[in-house]
């Protein structure tokens, strides 16, 4: 908003010295000799004056311009940063589900070895059982 300002500003001046020299050409008590070097002195300072507000506006979008890629550097570094945290996380959650599945897999393989171990003994001892 304060680059339209700016803008606006610049603008109004600039229609505001055209009609001033205008003006003074229609209504100058002087010749026109010294009227064309006093409007030429005042295009000058116009001229400065412009220039000025033109350097005062290249210094603010370039100012804002720096702000901005510093921020996204810092947002890209807090972005980076992120995604290494949600990555080792992520990792510490598989190292747990293959410890999980390999605890799983190992107390199954016991229970099943149990089972086999348990239908043996059963049979073994059953056909006494028929005997007696």
């Amino acid at each position: 908003m304060s680059d339209n300002r700016g803008i606006d500003f610049l603008k109004g001046f600039l229609i505001g010295g055209a009609l001033g020299a205008v003006m003074a050409l229609l209504y100058a008590p002087k010749s026109g000799r010294e009227t064309r070097e006093e409007l030429g002195g005042r295009m000058g300072d116009m001229y400065e004056k412009a220039r000025s507000e033109y350097e005062v506006s290249l210094d603010r979008a370039r100012h804002s311009y720096e702000s901005a890629i510093t921020r996204l550097k810092d947002l890209e570094m807090d972005a980076k940063n992120k995604a290494a945290e949600v990555e080792g996380m992520m990792e510490e959650l598989v190292d747990k589900g293959k410890t999980s599945v390999t605890d799983s897999k190992t107390r199954l393989k016991d229970a099943l070895h149990a089972a086999k171990n348990a239908f043996k003994d059963e049979a073994q001892t059953k056909p006494e059982d028929d005997d007696a």
